[in-house]
C-alpha cells in the first residue's frame, strides 16, 4: 500500500535531504511513498506572505493564523480528491507538545489504516485554536519542546513509511527491532570476531539456530528488564518468557 504525506510547513527546505536521501529518498523515488510539502504563505493575502501574529489578550511570543494553515491542510484534501483513484481524506495530524506521545503502537495503527496523512508543523507560540480543532489527531515526541513540528512530522514519515511494503528491503526487521512487540531489542554483532578484546558470544558463532534464538530472546528480556520494566506490564510475558525472566532474575541475585 503506498502512503501519501502531505506536510504542512513554513519551512519546506527543511524537507529537501530528507526526501532524497537515505531509506526514505529510495521509496520516493520507487513510489512507495510521496511527501509533499505545502507551505501556508501559498495562501496568505498580504505582499509579505505573513502567516503569524500576535495573541489576542497579549503574551509573549506569535501565533501561526488560522486562515493560512486550514487552506494549506484543504489544499491536501483537493489533492487527494483530484487524483484519478479518487484519493482518501487525509487524516489531519497536528506536531504539538499538548498531542498524545507517538508510540510504534501508533505507527503501525496509522501504517494500517491510513493512505494519506496531513502533517501540521506548528511554529513560533502555537497555532490558533480555531486551527488545532481541525485537525483530527494530536501527537507528540515527547515532554520538550522543540522550534517546530518539523522534526516530528519527519519521525512520523520515517516510523510510518519503514512499515509500508516496498520501504525496506527486509520487511522481517520491523517484527524483531525495539517495540516492534513491546520488547527491547537484542544486543547485534558482525565482524571482526573480537574487537579490542571484546569477544562475540560463542552462541552466534555456533550456527545453532536454535540456541541463538533463545539467546537472543533471553538477551532481548535482560534489556527490557533493565531499561522499560514498564513494558513487561504492558505486555505480559508468556510461559517461555516467564521461565528465562525468572533464570536472568536468578543469575542477577548470584552475580
Amino acid at each position: 500500500m503506498k502512503m501519501r504525506f502531505y506536510v504542512v510547513t513554513v519551512l519546506p527546505e527543511m524537507l529537501d535531504s530528507f526526501v532524497r536521501t537515505g531509506l526514505v529518498g529510495k521509496a520516493v523515488e520507487s513510489g512507495a511513498l510521496e511527501i509533499h510539502p505545502i507551505t501556508p504563505r501559498e495562501f496568505t493575502k498580504d505582499r509579505h506572505r505573513t502567516v503569524d501574529d500576535a495573541p489576542y489578550g497579549g503574551g509573549s511570543g506569535m501565533v501561526m493564523m488560522p486562515g493560512p494553515l486550514v487552506d494549506a491542510m484543504d489544499s491536501a484534501e483537493a489533492r487527494e480528491s483530484a487524483r484519478e483513484d479518487g484519493g482518501a481524506r487525509p487524516l489531519r495530524i497536528l506536531l504539538t507538545p499538548q498531542g498524545e506521545p507517538f508510540t510504534q503502537r501508533i505507527a503501525r495503527e496509522l501504517a494500517s489504516t491510513q493512505k494519506a496523512l496531513t502533517l501540521v508543523c506548528g511554529r513560533y507560540e502555537g497555532v490558533d485554536e480555531r486551527a488545532r480543532i481541525r485537525c483530527d489527531r494530536e501527537i507528540s515526541l515527547g515532554d520538550f519542546v522543540l522550534m517546530g513540528g518539523e522534526v516530528g512530522a519527519m519521525v512520523i514519515v520515517e516510523a510510518v513509511g519503514r512499515l509500508l511494503p516496498g520501504v525496506l528491503g527486509n520487511p522481517e526487521s520491523t517484527h524483531e527491532e525495539s517495540h516492534a512487540q513491546g520488547r527491547i531489542e537484542y544486543p547485534h554483532y558482525t565482524r571482526p570476531a573480537e574487537f579490542r578484546g571484546e569477544k562475540v558470544p560463542d552462541v552466534l558463532l555456533s550456527g545453532h539456530h536454535a540456541q541463538v534464538a533463545k539467546w537472543r530472546k533471553k538477551e532481548s528480556l535482560r534489556r527490557t528488564l533493565a531499561r522499560r520494566p514498564d513494558l513487561l506490564e504492558t505486555f505480559p510475558p508468556d510461559a517461555e518468557e516467564q521461565k528465562l525472566l525468572d533464570a536472568i532474575r536468578r543469575e542477577g541475585e548470584g552475580a
